[in-house]
């Protein structure tokens, strides 16, 4: 657990962003072997994944601002220039994101949406593992043996036994990519990793919440995550029931130069 790994000159590593670069990595070479399997373009997935991790930044930032608007009101360069980040933010804005560069390049939303979810989730299992090494996202105080002490130099209270909520998180992360990647050969629709990528982390999400005492926003009793999470699982079932009218065969049931070309702008 350390948030700065080392210094060379002026430039310092951090362990957080160190750990979602690599997730980021292995995200896409998994995604570019797995698109060839699927009948879709790696160089597409590539360009994706890129412009997703941007956008997704911007659209977590953004929504950190929104839930401390106050602080932001009061001391901008607080909110602004911090670390601050919310995950469900960076994964509207990059849903959106793919959605607009898809139509841009005529190519199938629903194909690279079901390719890019279980990368993104193994993305997030690494960001987890770099929330624990900078000691954010924190649990409650317990006095279960599973316990982690974080040291002084961490973003977590020191000195106390905390409920590991980024391992829990990671742990899931990592098993949701292996459970969607799984499924995608099972699926009979396209589109459906996706809706299942959105309710499975939807719900997950709002469990591990409760196990989290770090200072985030709220909506009445549960916390903003929580909330939003609500509206998620209430949209991946409303997307199911959308795949279910449209049955639209996963890309890797058709092959290459098909004739129906009209069905990969949905």
């Amino acid at each position: 657990m350390c948030i700065d790994l080392f210094s060379i000159g002026g430039f310092t590593i951090h362990s957080y962003g160190l750990l979602i670069g690599i997730g980021f990595l292995v995200a896409i070479l998994i995604g570019c072997k797995r698109a060839a399997i699927m009948n879709l373009s790696a160089d597409h997935f590539s360009n994706i994944g890129i412009m997703a991790l941007i956008v997704g930044f911007l659209g977590g930032k953004l929504l950190y601002m929104i839930v401390e608007f106050e602080r932001l009101l009061q001391d901008p360069l607080s909110v602004v220039g911090s670390s601050g980040f919310v995950v469900y933010g960076g994964i509207i804005s990059g849903v959106i994101g793919i959605f607009v560069y898809c139509k841009i390049k005529n190519i199938s939303f629903l194909s690279y949406l079901d390719l890019l979810v279980p990368c993104l989730a193994i993305n997030q299992g690494f960001g987890r593992l770099g929330c624990f090494m900078a000691g954010c996202c924190y649990g409650r105080v317990t006095s279960s043996h599973f316990g982690v002490v974080f040291p002084e130099n961490s973003l977590a209270p020191s000195g106390v036994p905390l409920i590991p909520t980024q391992l829990i998180s990671s742990g899931f992360d990592f098993l949701l990519g292996i459970f969607l990647m799984f499924m995608s050969k099972k699926v009979k629709r396209r589109g459906d990793v996706g809706a299942l990528y959105f309710a499975c982390y939807a719900v997950g999400r709002f469990l591990v919440e409760f196990l989290r005492d770090d200072e985030r926003g709220a909506v009445g009793s549960l916390s903003t995550s929580q909330f939003i999470s609500v509206f998620i699982l209430i949209f991946s079932l409303v997307f199911f029931m959308v795949n279910k009218k449209l049955d639209l065969k996963p890309s890797y049931m058709e092959k290459e130069g098909a004739e129906d070309i009209k069905r990969e702008e949905i």
